[in-house]
C-alpha cells in the first residue's frame, strides 16, 4: 500500500503519467487468511459498480442468479489491472471496495456489453474465497 489511512489504501500506477491514477481500497471487512501472492489462483465473489458511468448501476455481480465464484491468476494481466493489484493486496475473507481510475478498469473502450462506457471510474466489492496455486 502507497498510503495508508484507517479505512483506505491508495496504489499508485506502475507506469508514470501526469494523471494520478490508480486504486483507492476501502476495506470492508478485515480476513483472517493468506494474501495471495502473483500467479496463484485466487476466487472471489465480486459485485461491479459504475455502468452507464453511474457508481450506484450495478453491472454484474457473481451473486447474481445464474452466476458464480470467480477464479483468476492474480498478478499476470488476464483481468482489469485494478484488480491485480488490488487482489494481491487483500487476504482470504477479506471484503473491500476498490475504486479503479479508468486506466486501471477497461480504459478508452470501455465494456459496452456491461454498460461501462470509456474512461469509466469504477467500484468493486470483492470478497477473497480461496487461494491456491
Amino acid at each position: 500500500c502507497f498510503v495508508q489511512s484507517a479505512k483506505h489504501c491508495f496504489y499508485p500506477p506502475t507506469h508514470s503519467s501526469t494523471v494520478t491514477m490508480g486504486i483507492e481500497k476501502e476495506q470492508i471487512k478485515k480476513g483472517n487468511g493468506v494474501y495471495p501472492v502473483k500467479g496463484q489462483q485466487v476466487t472471489v465473489h465480486c459485485t461491479g459498480y459504475g455502468k452507464n458511468k453511474d457508481l450506484n448501476l450495478k453491472f454484474w455481480s457473481t451473486k447474481d442468479p445464474g452466476q458464480q465464484p470467480f477464479t483468476f491468476q492474480v498478478g499476470v494481466g488476464g483481468v482489469i489491472k485494478g484488480w491485480d493489484e488490488g487482489v494481491l493486496g487483500m487476504q482470504i475473507g477479506e471484503i473491500a471496495k476498490l475504486t479503479c481510475s479508468p486506466d486501471y478498469a477497461y480504459g478508452p473502450g470501455g465494456f459496452p456489453a456491461w454498460g461501462i462506457m470509456p474512461n469509466s471510474t469504477l467500484c468493486f466489492e470483492i470478497e477473497v474465497l480461496e487461494v491456491s496455486n
